[in-house]
């Protein structure tokens, strides 16, 4: 009974040093720049300025299928599956926008790289593109994401600029930005472009 108490009390001692490695680590993780617009009770509105991503189309249909196959494809990439084998940093956060017809998962590049700068993929379904310049209503949730809390997390951003008399013109999309093994302080948005005064 000792033996098995000591061996729990060592598991969460070190369980607990590495949750507190995976926060540093993920806290100093360059993270996609954007202008707080206006904050509200429960979302924000944001500008975001062009970005270079790199972006894969799939036919999965849920957030386990396109976070599984989207990101060891695109994790390939960054770490070495390219044409120069160079290893590029993780940002955060992932893009995602999931649908019933294709879904597409898109990383950040950092922002020392533009195109012109930036390795060619191995894999010719990766795409490098440039983003558009883009207003967005933003709103966050905790935990462990599921197609649930994004289906929950969206209709209430919906209804939210709905209430608020805020229109939608482009797609609900997922933001992730922590590893899968990070346990504490996981962040999650869901994000639409939408009608806006220029910025």
């Amino acid at each position: 009974m000792k033996i098995f108490l000591f061996t729990a009390i060592v598991l969460s001692f070190l369980f607990i040093c590495f949750q507190i490695y995976v926060n540093m680590a993920t806290s100093n993780t360059e993270e996609q720049k954007y202008t707080t617009i206006k904050t509200f009770d429960e979302f924000e509105i944001r500008f975001y300025p062009e970005v270079v991503m790199a972006s894969v189309t799939m036919e999965s249909k849920t957030y386990k299928e396109v976070s599984g196959s989207g990101f060891r494809k695109l994790a390939g990439y960054i770490f070495g599956g390219n044409q120069a084998s160079k290893q590029i940093s993780m940002t955060s956060p992932v893009h995602m926008d999931i649908s019933q017809n294709k879904s597409t998962m898109s990383f950040v590049m950092p922002s020392q790289y533009d195109k012109s700068t930036l390795p060619l993929p191995n894999d010719s379904n990766i795409i490098i593109h440039k983003s558009a310049p883009e207003v967005v209503a933003a709103i966050r949730f905790g935990g462990f994401a599921s197609d649930e809390d994004i289906s929950f997390h969206t209709e209430k951003l919906k209804k939210l600029l709905f209430d608020n008399k805020i229109k939608a013109i482009g797609k609900y999309k997922y933001l992730g930005y922590n590893p899968p093994y990070q346990v504490t302080n996981r962040r999650n948005e869901i994000i639409v472009e939408i009608e806006w005064e220029k910025v």
